[in-house]
């Protein structure tokens, strides 16, 4: 633990950290049971090629398998909290099939923004950026 930051502080990061595992094992496992309730409803991805998909076109696309993930393996993930809302940031190993393409296991930086409404924490926006 991080001694210039309060306890509580941490320990909502930490909760954070792990809804965000649960979320791309669920991704990762096509599990929208899991999925759905951790994505708001306006939820926004922009992918890495700057296409912008809603919650019922991204979620849609993995259930059905047109973007399949085989893996997402985070490294370190950073959290700041403000309030209701938190922003996360973390490097992670993808690999992907896309459409029936093959997108070799490569990283990404992502950064996710979550707000807490009714009392739990949904991710609204998120930002995948290759590293070259």
């Amino acid at each position: 633990m991080n001694p210039s930051i309060p306890s509580h502080a941490e320990a909502a990061a930490e909760s954070l950290r792990h809804t965000e595992r649960i979320r791309l094992r669920a991704l990762v496992d096509a599990n929208m049971t899991v999925a759905r309730p951790l994505h708001a409803d306006d939820f926004q991805l922009i992918t890495p090629i700057g296409v912008s998909l809603s919650k019922e076109e991204y979620l849609g696309a993995v259930a059905s398998g047109h973007i399949q993930y085989l893996v997402w393996q985070p490294e370190t993930i950073e959290v700041r909290i403000y309030g209701d809302a938190a922003v996360m940031r973390y490097r992670a190993q993808l690999e992907v099939n896309f459409g029936g393409l093959l997108v070799p296991r490569s990283r990404y930086w992502h950064t996710d923004t979550y707000e807490r409404r009714q009392g739990r924490w949904v991710v609204v926006w998120s930002q995948a950026t290759a590293i070259q």
